[in-house]
């Protein structure tokens, strides 16, 4: 009995003092990306929406002197919040985010559309800000800057029932505090919301005094409006105005506006409502774009209004795999009331350009990363937190990645980084080194909407045998690996891989040579669009790795 406890012991100990076993490692040599079927080129003095294309929802427009800012919606994604900078409102380039720093928010274990709500900037007294809601991952904060490429601050938390706040400060040095929270009483519905005000105490960076309803439901609460939310107060011709969504963001989307003496109201339905929509129009028009709305306005320096909006543009039905995109649009004033469009009016496909000096063009149509630089460029994210854990390096011209245990269809942080999918039909490609070293191992690219809704193409061991592999996952009941849909026996070496999207279908092929060869012609990836998950992201591409249980 003594000896075998001794042995025990020692087999204990040993365990305990050897090292775990080293996760493989992926090597991407480069990445690329190129759109096809491009539209022609804008003419002279117009230009193409979205602004923004891609999954930019929720945008959110502040200017200051002749430079404007703007900001999106990114949920569980890292780094939170991207800041954009544009002289013209047409071309915006990224300057940085809002959250960009371990300590600032915590994302672990939250699913992808959870995290960062409809963050809205504003300006005041040399001091941009932004507010807005961590769903599930610590409520409402605001964070500031005195330079909007950053450093942002530390999260400052507000303590208020709602979401979707937004600050706006008056002429006269006070300061508001709008949002969408629950109506008083028991909600008569479901998606019966309210938007309410409060004063803000920039100062002491606190709320004050109490709180007044402004809008119950909506503009006709007889009708049971559902979802108003993303409000935003301006001051125009002395007048204040309140705009709201309305419609919930999908395709009934809509814009809404109101007016009053006072911040705090009592604000008046508009004579036109909504002053934003696609709903009720016909389904077979060209150039289609559904669920516009959640907009912000901007005065320009001449007096004149723009907004930007989110919406979509479907491949079929309500379809995108691009999710909620950021538009741009002028606001039309009649008898004291900004409008964007007519009833029944189609977003156009050509807008004339803001009289402004015009910035360089940026093209977005293609990109190419060497994985040469000192850091990554800042259009890659990741989920669910700033610290990646020592799984990603970059290393003599190549991206690696440790694999992790943690899948793609997980609430962990899998090693991954992506970009956005910005045209319906596009293509991803990289070269891949990776030796899987047990059934399961898996490297190469995936295309995530969320984490039920994914596809993964790449290199992966199965029974001992090296093979390129297709998975993909629908629904939260399958493999959250994802499900095998296509796989072929691949011999040693180093491998390209290309994943083309047309619509709703994905080609995947690869090389190890010189000639291309198919894996899949067609993998239907429609069910993967934002409609089917959530509606709130859009697809994310990029080098991923699996480690197969140690």
């Amino acid at each position: 009995m003594k000896t075998w406890s001794v042995r025990w012991a020692l087999s204990v100990a040993v365990l305990a003092a050897a090292p775990a076993m080293a996760q493989p490692e992926a090597r991407f040599e480069d990445a690329h990306y190129r759109a096809a079927a491009l539209p022609a080129p804008a003419p002279q003095g117009q230009f193409r929406n979205p602004v923004l294309p891609g999954f930019h929802p929720d945008p959110s427009i502040v200017r200051v002197g002749a430079d404007f800012y703007l900001v999106n919606s990114t949920f569980a994604w890292f780094p939170g919040v991207p800041v954009f900078h544009s002289r013209d409102l047409v071309n915006w380039r990224l300057i940085g985010h809002a959250i960009d720093r371990p300590a600032m928010l915590d994302f672990k274990g939250i699913g992808t559309n959870r995290g960062i709500f409809a963050p809205a900037i504003s300006y005041h007294d040399g001091l941009f800000y932004i507010v807005t809601t961590c769903i599930e991952c610590g409520g409402n904060f605001y964070v500031t800057a005195r330079d909007p490429a950053g450093p942002w601050s530390d999260p400052h938390w507000l303590d208020f029932d709602g979401i979707d706040p937004s600050f706006f400060f008056d002429d006269d040095g006070s300061a508001w505090l709008v949002n969408n929270g629950p109506p008083e009483g028991t909600p008569r519905y479901e998606g019966h919301r309210a938007i309410w005000i409060q004063r803000f105490d920039a100062k002491a960076g606190t709320l004050t005094g109490p709180r007044k309803l402004l809008v119950d439901g909506g503009v006709h609460p007889e009708d049971n409006p559902i979802w108003a939310e993303g409000p935003h107060i301006y001051k125009a011709g002395g007048a204040y105005y309140l705009t709201a969504a309305e419609g919930g963001t999908a395709d009934r989307h809509s814009q809404t506006i109101y007016r009053a003496a006072r911040p705090d109201g009592p604000y008046t339905p508009g004579p036109v409502n909504p002053i934003l929509t696609q709903r009720d129009l016909p389904p077979d028009r060209p150039d289609r774009v559904e669920a516009t709305g959640h907009a912000d306005l901007v005065e320009l320096p001449d007096g004149r209004w723009w907004g930007a909006f989110l919406a979509t543009r479907p491949f079929a039905g309500q379809s995108t795999l691009m999710g909620r995109e950021t538009f741009l649009l002028p606001v039309r004033w009649a008898d004291g009331w900004p409008r964007f469009l007519d009833p029944g009016e189609a977003i156009p496909p050509l807008v004339e350009r803001p009289a402004l000096p015009a910035d360089p063009p940026i093209d977005r149509s293609a990109w190419d990363d060497a994985f040469d630089a000192a850091t990554l460029s800042p259009e890659w994210i990741w989920l669910r937190g700033a610290d990646r854990g020592g799984w990603s390096k970059l290393d003599g011209g190549a991206l690696v990645l440790q694999a992790r245990p943690d899948p793609a269809g997980s609430l962990g942080q899998p090693a991954f980084v992506g970009r956005r999918l910005r045209h319906h039909d596009a293509s991803f490609e990289t070269r891949l080194r990776f030796t899987p070293e047990r059934d399961g191992d898996f490297a190469g690219l995936l295309a995530y909407m969320d984490e039920a809704h994914f596809l993964a193409f790449g290199v992966e061991r199965i029974a001992g045998q090296r093979r390129i592999v297709a998975r993909r996952r629908i629904a939260e009941r399958e493999d959250a690996r994802g499900e095998i849909v296509a796989s072929r026996p691949l011999g040693s070496g180093d491998v390209a891989l290309r994943l083309t999207i047309t619509g709703g279908n994905a080609a995947l092929a690869w090389r190890t040579g010189d000639a291309w060869q198919t894996l899949a012609p067609a993998i239907d990836v429609e069910p993967l669009a934002s409609v089917h998950a959530g509606l709130f992201t859009g697809l994310v591409v990029g080098p991923y790795a699996l480690a197969a249980a140690r």
